[in-house]
């Protein structure tokens, strides 16, 4: 282990390895073109804010571009995660404009099409991380589980048959890694 100056030891993060390998793979011919989805509610308490930005931030940072709903919460804190960590955010909106779109988008989709377009965030993503919930969560997790995009929970409130439950930001970036590079 490292240490610092005061030779107290620094902590290395476990995915650290994972996703300076996936940062390599995301630079070749076999990176992974379709994003990552990030997906919580609109009005996401603090806690899983959190969480949102700083696994959107590693995974941008690791050449990963994101998706989600485009608009507040989770929503929102992902997408400032994935900016500030230099990536790409693409928000697909419930409506037919941008102007409820959050600031942090790289590209928003007003798609039109209310709450249907959890499908769209479900069935363009790679893998899905649902950090907190709600109903709208809860509905891209099911249709992710049914066509069988690997999803990752941390702080749900219901645990769906085949989704993973992670305990914190940590095991969420291993096991989002892990798949990435399998």
């Amino acid at each position: 282990m490292e240490k610092n100056r005061a030779d107290t030891p620094l902590r290395i993060a476990p995915w650290a390895s994972s996703m300076a390998q996936l940062a390599e793979r995301q630079c070749g011919a076999r990176r992974h073109l379709r994003p990552v989805g990030i997906i919580g509610p609109g009005d996401g308490d603090p806690r899983v804010c959190e969480a949102a930005y700083r696994v959107a931030r590693a995974l941008a940072q690791a050449g990963m571009s994101i998706v989600n709903g485009g608009r507040g919460g989770v929503m929102a804190a992902a997408s400032r995660g994935a900016r500030d960590g230099g990536g790409i955010v693409i928000g697909l909106l419930p409506e037919d404009d941008d102007r409820n779109a959050n600031e942090w988008l790289s590209v928003a989709v007003a798609t039109g099409m209310g709450e249907m377009r959890n499908a769209l965030v479900a069935r363009s993503a790679v893998c899905l991380a649902a950090i907190g919930g709600n109903m709208g969560t809860l509905s891209e997790m099911a249709l992710g589980l049914k066509w069988g995009t690997p999803v990752f929970v941390m702080h749900g409130d219901v645990a769906l048959p085949g989704a993973v439950q992670v305990r914190d930001v940590d095991e969420m970036l291993v096991r989002i890694s892990a798949h990435l590079l399998a």
